[in-house]
């Protein structure tokens, strides 16, 4: 019975570390959202060149901003376009350092994957990915010419 208690308790305590973050740089401005399993928070910056250079700069504020590190991040669920090619390679990029560096699963998404869903929210993402069965750390982005 200690066992099983000790092994539900794990279970509780990795469930309550649930953070998910995502990252939607396609468009004209840059969206990142935190997940917690009490909150979610979401900041936008606009999209420009100098903000595709500091990527990774704009995610560690956002994450200090809610005491968070990546480190505390489980999942990445990214949006592979139809975008900007410069910010969907740049984040392309960024997260599979993050991946490479952390052993964080990633997701790549498309709101088109979503496209039979009605009023698609950033903080849905998460649950849509499972729905549609869209593949952790595979990537297959779609670019605007």
């Amino acid at each position: 019975m200690i066992l099983f208690s000790s092994d539900l308790e794990l279970k509780l305590i990795n469930k309550e570390k649930m953070n998910k973050l995502i990252i939607d740089v396609a468009g004209a401005k840059i969206f990142l959202m935190i997940i917690t399993s009490n909150d979610i928070y979401s900041i936008t910056q606009d999209n420009t060149k100098i903000n595709y250079e500091k990527l990774t700069l704009i995610i560690k504020e956002f994450l200090d901003l809610y005491n968070l590190e990546l480190k505390n991040i489980n999942s990445i669920y990214i949006n592979r376009g139809p975008g900007s090619f410069a910010g969907i390679r740049n984040s392309i990029s960024v997260v599979k350092a993050f991946q490479l560096a952390l052993k964080v699963d990633y997701y790549c998404y498309s709101f088109q994957d979503f496209k039979e869903e009605k009023d698609v929210k950033y903080e849905n993402i998460p649950d849509l990915c499972d729905k549609y069965k869209i593949k952790k750390n595979l990537i297959n982005p779609i670019y605007i010419s």
